[in-house]
């Protein structure tokens, strides 16, 4: 899979952000990464979206910024130019898609039928958007249409939010979720950048699901609904985990996994929950 797919599966959560002042679109990157979520995709709904996704890219490059919305192979260069590092289209596009594909951009266009997923197989994309996910019958859906499939990965938009997204990432073909609950636009005219770190922070532990699952003597092992996500949540906050030692499942997967240093008194390990 291409690498920026594969950073987005790692992330789990695409903020979809519909940006009316570009001023506003640093400080917006900069509370989701306060929040956890390293990622972000400006929509070319609004006329300040091409200049926000430059702003963003320009000023901080651990941000992976992609541009959202994208109708026409004109605005797939504007993008790219902007600085965007991958596309995503609300329905299937051959013309956009086709020129991504030129451009060696990556590319999730929307799908919701069989049709779309086989015309997106045509142009060997292997993750397309859901949507509109929920309207368009939610994980129930996507389920039974990625059966036909077995390498197509989706990526659900569309009533996503806190409420529903542990649900969406617990089927393996969900390589992420977009959603704009955490940043509303509302939030983001108000310059309430601290409520929009509270939320992405809540989106990204609903996300992992952390809890303790178990206690013994010198012992704590903490669960999660997804070990790869929360490795790479908790690598970027500084932690450091014994690769060496981790447990794998039969498809490779870290499955256990402990931290290198020890909490004063406990050793601390990370394990999946089943």
């Amino acid at each position: 899979m291409n690498t920026i797919l594969e950073e987005i599966g790692r992330i789990g959560i695409v903020p979809v952000i519909k940006i009316d002042d570009a001023e506003k679109a640093v400080p917006l990157a900069k509370a989701l990464l306060a929040g956890g979520i390293p990622c972000v995709e400006l929509t070319f709904r609004t006329a300040q979206g091409e200049e926000a996704i430059r702003r963003i890219a320009a000023a901080m490059p651990e941000m992976l910024v992609g541009a959202g919305t994208v109708l026409t192979p004109d605005q797939v260069d504007r993008a790219i130019d902007a600085g965007a590092k991958f596309i995503v289209s609300p329905g299937f596009n051959p013309r956009v898609v086709s020129r991504c594909v030129e451009r060696k951009i990556p590319v999730t266009p929307g799908c919701s039928t069989p049709s779309d997923v086989e015309q997106a197989i045509e142009f060997g994309l292997e993750v397309v958007k859901f949507f509109p996910a929920e309207q368009a019958g939610g994980i129930d859906y996507i389920k039974a249409i990625s059966a036909p499939y077995p390498n197509m990965r989706f990526m659900p938009t569309g009533g996503i939010n806190a409420g529903n997204i542990a649900k969406y990432m617990s089927f393996d073909k969900v390589l992420a979720c977009g959603g704009s609950w955490m940043a509303t636009a509302d939030l983001i005219n108000a310059g309430d950048f601290e409520k929009i770190t509270a939320l992405s922070q809540e989106a990204v532990l609903n996300l992992l699901g952390l809890s303790v699952a178990r206690i013994g003597l010198g012992h704590i092992a903490i669960g999660t609904n997804s070990v790869r996500r929360a490795l790479a949540f908790l690598e970027r906050s500084g932690m450091v985990f014994d690769y060496e030692g981790a447990k794998k499942d039969p498809n490779g997967n870290v499955s256990a996994i402990y931290l290198k240093e020890a909490v004063p008194g406990f050793t601390v390990q990370l394990i999946q929950k089943k």
